[in-house]
């Protein structure tokens, strides 16, 4: 049982690494505001049109910061997601029969 919790802490640490590589974007107002996050959900980078900064006013641009971070984020919620289902499949595939049990 304690080789089982070493391999699901060491398994959970790879995933992390591979969060952390995975880099997802969020964009807002045609590519005029671009963010990038990791896969762990870590702002990156913020990138926003010289011309928006010109021609927005403060309250739009807050708006379109909010929807291109939520973008990023939501797509690094999903891309996580995926891993930690696919560490858990292999983890459940590791365990014989026992991983069908609750499928049925």
């Amino acid at each position: 049982m304690f080789d089982k919790l070493m391999e699901a802490q060491q398994k959970a640490g790879e995933v992390k690494k591979r969060l952390d590589a995975i880099i997802v974007t969020g964009i807002a107002e045609g590519g005029k505001i671009t963010v990038t996050a990791n896969g762990n959900k870590v702002v990156q980078s913020v990138v926003v049109d010289d011309d928006l900064l010109k021609d927005a006013d403060k309250e739009q641009l807050e708006e379109l910061l909010v929807v291109a971070i939520n973008k990023a984020l939501e797509q690094a919620e999903n891309v996580s997601q995926s891993e930690m289902a696919a560490m858990t499949q292999a983890m459940l595939g590791g365990m014989g029969g026992l991983g069908n049990l609750f499928s049925k």
